[in-house]
């Protein structure tokens, strides 16, 4: 599935609504406004007021208010706060990251009191529509968590293999990357992989088929596959590719989208609603379809 097909598949008339955390920024609110334009949903934007409407009244038309609310807030933390409680409080689908730092975002997002933390490890899934590739694919976990033990790496592959499931991939097969595809106990990464691979096949992560240890060429290449002689379900048809460590997701994130010229999307996922925390630099394009992809999650 390509992201203009996932676009219109989007349930018309079935609006989730999206809390934006500090959404004076022009980017985001580009974003909004595309996604308002598409039907992709509805926003409550917490912010600067008037700095909000002002920049709306530049790049939108007067009808954005029949799908955008604006909430004034004082304070990047009190954003972040607000848009938080408007999840846990029903009032909104998705949490959206605006101009403020990660941080401060998640500070909220694991408040006891109002926060949306589900008892799971959060992750990050990015959804990647690569140029000349056949079909989506995800990389999980290049911007949450450092150096995931064994339960946090089945966490991160349920994550990501929920997220898959809700885009129409119903059995995603799910790549372990590390540098070599044999096990090797001088690299952690490879056993992890033999590890959550017999895990799969014994029922503790399920719908998804995982192989592992795969090298990047071995996972997405069926010649490449071929040539190492590897017979595997996954091997050069992998629908999400696990990474070992953030290092190596970053980099792999980052070469797919300026050597590529890859089109992303990404999510955190885990916590009781999906969360877009898109960096400065993404374009509009990029903010717009993680929208996209987390409306998807959500449903």
């Amino acid at each position: 599935m390509s992201l203009e097909q996932l676009k219109n598949d989007i349930i018309k008339g079935e609006d989730k609504v999206i809390a934006v955390a500090q959404a004076d920024d022009i980017a985001v609110l580009q974003a909004v406004t595309t996604a308002v334009n598409e039907q992709l949903g509805r926003f409550i934007l917490f912010g600067p007021k008037s700095h909000i409407e002002a920049t709306l009244k530049e790049i939108s038309e007067p009808n954005i208010y029949e799908k955008v609310d604006i909430v004034h807030t004082e304070s990047e933390q009190e954003a972040a706060a607000e848009a938080v409680r408007a999840v846990s409080g029903n009032k909104a689908d998705v949490l959206m990251k605006g101009l403020l730092p990660t941080a401060v975002l998640l500070k909220a997002v694991l408040n006891k009191e109002y926060g949306i933390r589900s008892g799971k490890t959060l992750s990050h899934v990015a959804a990647f529509e690569v140029p000349g590739y056949k079909q989506l694919i995800f990389v999980t976990d290049p911007g949450m968590n450092i150096t995931p033990d064994l339960e946090q790496k089945a966490d991160i592959i349920n994550n990501a293999v929920q997220v898959a499931r809700s885009v129409g991939c119903d059995q995603p097969k799910v790549a372990l990357l590390a540098a070599v595809e044999t096990v090797n106990p001088k690299m952690p990464a490879t056993v992890d992989a033999a590890v959550l691979t017999q895990m799969n096949r014994r029922g503790q992560i399920t719908n998804c088929i995982v192989d592992g240890p795969l090298a990047l060429d071995n996972a997405v290449s069926l010649e490449a596959a071929a040539h190492k002689k590897l017979t595997s379900p996954v091997a050069g048809q992998a629908d999400i590719l696990v990474v070992p460590n953030i290092e190596a997701g970053n980099m792999l994130y980052k070469s797919l989208v300026y050597f590529s010229g890859a089109k992303v999307g990404a999510i955190v996922t885990g916590a009781k609603a999906p969360i877009i925390l898109t960096s400065r630099s993404d374009t509009p394009e990029n903010k717009l379809t993680s929208i996209l992809l987390a409306v998807r999650a959500s449903f």
